[in-house]
């Protein structure tokens, strides 16, 4: 298959695309900056990359995506530049769940011979929060096993986890109740992974039109209000006696 996918779900931008050369799949990466730049830097970067293949966007199978949940700015950006490339294009675009991303690359780094996991995606949401989502591997297959959550550490339920997949562990891994022989993978959402994915899911009817295609919120609000901040600088100002 010929696949263009990109990530800005966090603070960097993986962008990679795939075809075959002679018979080989070949593939092209790319690492870059997120957050604030992405918005600028996405679209000249896979120009650059599909470049570097040598395919036109109208070649391509589909465009994926990381959907989120992650970074509201990062999520936009992905789905807006997914959308407009497809569009003029006129290829379906495939939403991939971010936590997912997390799951995979973990499954592809240290179980690839296994034919079954479980892995407990963790993404951090800030604001003292994070986002985590249970996946099982089977038989060359994912499975989603709950709903996406967003919680607090020291809420975290770990089910029948293998292992802990993410970025939380810098910020909250103090915090987890996770006990310390469970194995705890730091990785980021890559558009490798995308890739790796994105036969099963497209397989799976999971493209869509790209005006059907939405970032995956999981939080309603962006940031704290003043008066939740100034409540939080209150609390943690000691009283004098």
């Amino acid at each position: 298959m010929k696949l263009l996918a990109f990530d800005t779900s966090t603070d960097l931008i993986s962008i990679a695309v795939t075809r075959q050369v002679n018979g080989v799949a070949q593939l092209w990466q790319h690492t870059g900056a997120g957050g604030a730049q992405a918005s600028s830097s996405l679209i000249p970067a896979i120009e650059a990359l599909m470049a570097q293949a040598g395919l036109r966007y109208d070649e391509l199978d589909a465009i994926a995506f990381g959907q989120g949940p992650g970074s509201f700015t990062g999520l936009r950006t992905a789905c807006a530049v997914a959308q407009g490339l497809a569009f003029g294009a006129g290829i379906p675009v495939l939403p991939v769940d971010t936590l997912l991303m997390l799951a995979e690359q973990v499954r592809f780094d240290h179980f690839n011979a296994a034919t079954k996991c479980r892995v407990l995606a963790l993404l951090d949401a800030r604001m003292d929060e994070l986002y985590a989502g249970h996946y099982e591997f089977n038989s060359g297959l994912w499975l989603q096993t709950g709903h996406h959550q967003l919680i607090h550490p020291e809420a975290l339920t770990l089910g029948d986890s293998q292992a802990l997949a993410g970025n939380v562990f810098f910020a909250y891994g103090t915090r987890l109740p996770a006990p310390a022989e469970l194995p705890r993978y730091d990785v980021l959402p890559s558009a490798a992974a995308i890739l790796r994915l994105a036969p099963a899911l497209l397989a799976a009817g999971q493209a869509v039109d790209p005006a059907l295609a939405l970032p995956r919120y999981i939080r309603d609000k962006v940031a704290k209000t003043t008066l939740e901040r100034a409540a939080e600088k209150a609390a943690a100002i000691p009283t004098q006696a």
